[in-house]
């Protein structure tokens, strides 16, 4: 299960989302907005972040104009590892080096096919774990006070 949230900045890219997940047998969980009205994207980064934080979904994609303003929201949620891509490598690398639960896009720096690739990309690919786990524990321990 995905839960899948924009701004007005994201709002037709969340849908076009919303169509391919589906198209994928992918479970979604839209947390908004419903419109291109202007709204404050911290209100749906928070409700997207909040059940990834939780354990609710396992996975998450924000969007806002360019993807900023998510990336900042959502991480800082504990276990929230958010990842602003801009390109189908980033997309991977994500994944496989950061093993982000959160894919954050940009709805005005990038077309419609090109973030539909990287969400494809991001679902497929493979956290491979070894010295990127090592690292990935270290922000554990940030987020925990622990960090030395």
């Amino acid at each position: 299960m995905i839960a899948l949230g924009s701004d007005h900045g994201g709002f037709e890219l969340k849908e076009s989302l919303q169509e391919l997940l589906k198209g994928r047998g992918i479970d979604v969980v839209d947390c908004g907005t419903d419109n291109g009205n202007s709204v404050d994207y911290p209100d749906f980064g928070e409700k997207v972040a909040s059940k990834v934080s939780s354990g609710e979904v396992e996975k998450g994609i924000l969007i806002c104009g360019t993807g900023i303003g998510m990336s900042i929201v959502a991480n800082k949620y504990p276990g929230v590892r958010a990842a602003l891509v801009t390109d189908p490598f980033m997309a991977q690398m994500a994944k496989e080096h950061n093993n982000a639960n959160i894919l954050v896009l940009g709805g005005r720096v990038l077309d419609t096919d090109s973030a539909r690739k990287m969400v494809s990309i991001w679902l497929d690919a493979t956290f491979e774990g070894g010295r990127h786990q090592g690292r990935l524990d270290k922000i554990t321990a940030l987020e925990q006070g622990l960090y030395k």
